[in-house]
């Protein structure tokens, strides 16, 4: 029982992932999907052994430089700082933004000893100076943290670039005033835009 127990401790260092569902996880392979499970302690360990940061914006990549920062098409305007992969992911899935990246992970938290030189803004304002993006487009996320994250960076490359500018936060297209949260319609108040026509 001591390799089912490790499987299921194993398991739970997945986000969302409990105790009861790490042993149905783990069950389900053992007795339904050997090769299923073969399949993915396969490819866990190479991705493991493989996946590496980008030298240029830090996202996750097997080469040197990722396939966005390959790419010869992208606009070399615009740079959006990011936490997260899953953030780039999630850009891309929308579409629309067809500039550069680059990936923080993880915002400024000087409780938790994160600062400037974790998330990399050293290497954030080297890639600014190579580029020399017309505009930055901060971001990160309507935290606290994400906050000062994002005033930090601001202040940080005011010099360099001609705008900096931070992405909306509001009322979600198709939602309704009266189920959105304070925090959300603050943000969205704060962040109105004017839409007036000029004769």
């Amino acid at each position: 029982m001591a390799l089912i127990d490790n499987l299921v401790q194993a398991l739970q260092v997945l986000p969302g992932v409990g105790p009861k569902s790490a042993q149905r996880m783990a069950l389900t392979l053992l007795q339904r999907n050997r090769s299923g499970g073969t399949a993915l302690g396969n490819v866990l360990l190479q991705a493991m052994e493989s996946v590496k940061r980008c030298a240029v914006c830090q996202n996750l990549t097997e080469s040197d430089v990722c396939r966005v920062c390959s790419d010869t098409r992208r606009d070399a305007t615009m740079l959006c700082v990011v936490e997260s992969p899953a953030d780039v992911l999630a850009i891309e899935q929308a579409g629309g933004y067809r500039g550069f990246y680059f990936v923080l992970h993880g915002r400024l938290s000087p409780i938790d000893g994160v600062g400037p030189e974790q998330l990399g803004l050293d290497r954030l304002q080297s890639r600014i100076a190579e580029i020399a993006p017309q505009e930055i487009i901060l971001a990160t996320n309507p935290t606290v943290e994400g906050e000062a994250t994002a005033h930090y960076i601001s202040r940080m490359v005011s010099g360099a670039v001609n705008k900096i500018s931070r992405i909306a936060h509001g009322v979600p297209l198709g939602g309704e005033i009266e189920y959105t949260d304070g925090g959300t319609l603050t943000h969205a108040l704060q962040g109105r835009r004017d839409v007036s026509f000029l004769d």
